[in-house]
């Protein structure tokens, strides 16, 4: 995976743009299928009518905005694709709890099997 994290000057939110190689080929179409059905993630992907995610999209939002998927020309199983989120909510505060939420569902907090 290749991520370079876009800064721009707006009041909330950054963008960056993923490039993924995985294990075996996976379409475009397939991706976004699985990228809709995945909490936390709301797919926003029609370059066509000029709608994909953007920083004033992304702002006051939980969800992650993913979109320009496209298979990557540079890699036969690579994928290509743009995101933006609200990095006050998703990258700090919601993301942090988000993050302690699965810890505490997988039992991966030390010595919480001792506390009361």
């Amino acid at each position: 995976m290749s991520v370079t994290c876009v800064r721009v000057p707006v009041p909330v939110s950054h963008s960056e743009a993923v490039h993924a190689e995985f294990e075996s080929p996976i379409s475009a179409a397939r991706a976004r299928e699985l990228l809709s059905a995945f909490p936390g993630i709301e797919v926003v992907d029609d370059p066509n009518a000029s709608v994909y995610p953007m920083p004033h999209t992304s702002a006051g939002v939980d969800e992650v905005q993913v979109g320009r998927i496209r298979e990557d020309l540079s890699h036969e199983r690579g994928l290509s694709f743009w995101l933006s989120c609200d990095n006050l909510r998703k990258g700090a505060a919601l993301n942090a709890l988000q993050i302690m939420d699965e810890v505490v569902t997988r039992s991966r907090l030390p010595g919480a099997a001792t506390r009361a």
